[in-house]
């Protein structure tokens, strides 16, 4: 398995591509601001070929290239219904003031190809299987994605090391995103590895035992399940 990745542009978001191995098809998580030339390099550097771009959320970090990096390779985009409106007005996911201030003029499209994401589904996509858990609480539509048997989630902005998603914008909530916490991520062996949407990949091993916030959500977590 091939799994690389760079913070991308002033909200260092990080965008990755997943692989089977170097020189095969890909995919592409969470291309925010300024990625184009990162993708580049990398899918450059590892000989890939993307065959589709894996939202976690529409939050402007994290979409912000998604339909340049979409245009130029004639791919898909994947995202949750509930967050498909701010792909073409960022200010959906801020405060109205914070919105305007940040993004009074900036004009988004989609791609010409969106698909809509659902719990439990498994995207056939690059030779692996991608399992999709809806894990709302940051916003209304944030997924979490899950590589059987690599014992790997891309946790968006669900969970940090050391910390969580925020839930005070519009569409968050926080007794959601604890849920979220409790039902997605709790329920999974030590062992995985979880890579965020901002910072330092951790373990859920190293989140239960140590994150403030995992024994808050302990309530909510089901019987512990495999990738």
């Amino acid at each position: 398995m091939l799994i690389d990745g760079f913070p991308a542009g002033s909200f260092q978001a990080n965008c990755y591509v997943v692989a089977p191995a170097a020189g095969e098809e890909c995919v592409i998580v969470d291309p925010g601001q300024d990625a184009v030339q990162g993708l580049d390099d990398m899918l450059r550097e590892h000989r890939l070929k993307p065959v589709a771009v894996l939202l976690t959320h529409g939050h402007l970090d994290h979409v912000w290239s998604v339909a340049p990096v979409c245009g130029a390779r004639d791919v898909p985009a994947w995202i949750h219904p509930e967050d498909r409106e701010m792909l073409t007005d960022p200010g959906k996911g801020l405060s109205l003031m914070a919105g305007q201030q940040l993004f009074g003029g900036l004009k988004l499209t989609e791609p010409d190809d969106v698909r809509e994401l659902s719990d439990g589904a498994v995207l056939e996509l690059a030779g692996m299987a991608i399992t999709v858990d809806h894990a709302p609480g940051h916003t209304r539509g944030s997924v979490t994605f899950r590589l059987p048997g690599e014992r790997v989630m891309f946790s968006g902005d669900l969970l940090f090391a050391g910390s969580i998603g925020r839930s005070d914008l519009p569409g968050g909530d926080y007794q959601t995103i604890l849920r979220s916490l409790g039902n997605v991520c709790l329920t999974l062996p030590d062992d995985t590895t979880v890579l965020p949407g901002h910072g330092p990949h951790t373990t859920i091993g190293r989140e239960r035992a140590t994150n403030p916030y995992l024994a808050e959500a302990a309530p909510f977590a089901g019987p512990t399940r495999g990738l």
